[in-house]
């Protein structure tokens, strides 16, 4: 088994200590929600997922294969119920309107002000991007995980997450030449 404190949480889990289990959705709720978010870009779905993908943990936390480290199978479940709500709306590829913005930015004009007309194309560029491209770099630039990390939660070989980010980087200046 790798040395992972949160496997050390779902084993407090499983044997009823449902405090743990609530430590795991602290711990995890804004990533997973981040995730999500930047695969579906629309605020209501990715809260949606987050809700389900503890769900699913809880649910199959008996399964867990102690070989990998909890957070990469969490965000396997985030990514995984991300895409099904795609394919179950219809709306694999371009997505988006401004108005999908999580509620946070809407909310805080500061925020909002300091981001500003490059976000907001940079959110329209990423619309546009494939599932896949929007996949990875979320994992890797919003959710901050390292290449060993997303190669875990996507179940990739390392250099072909590295491949893939490169092409979808690409493709994403390729719609932000003046950025």
């Amino acid at each position: 088994m790798i040395d992972d404190p949160d496997h050390a949480l779902l084993e407090r889990y499983l044997r009823g200590d449902a405090h743990a289990f609530r430590d795991l959705v602290v711990r995890y709720q804004r990533p997973v929600y981040n995730a999500a978010f930047g695969v579906l870009r629309h605020a209501d779905d990715a809260r949606d997922v987050a809700q389900t993908v503890f769900l699913r943990v809880a649910e199959r936390a008996g399964e867990f294969d102690g070989k990998h480290r909890v957070f990469s199978w969490i965000y396997r479940i985030a990514v995984n119920e991300s895409l099904n709500v795609l394919r179950r709306s219809g709306r694999e590829e371009a997505l988006g309107e401004e108005d999908d913005l999580p509620d946070e930015a809407r909310i805080d004009p500061q925020r909002h002000a300091e981001d500003g007309e490059r976000a907001r194309r940079v959110h329209e560029a990423m619309t546009r991007l494939p599932v896949a491209d929007r996949t990875v770099l979320t994992l890797r630039h919003f959710a901050e995980l390292s290449y060993a990390q997303i190669a875990a939660v996507l179940e990739l070989d390392e250099k072909t997450v590295k491949s893939r980010l490169y092409e979808a980087r690409q493709r994403l200046k390729a719609l932000l030449p003046d950025l």
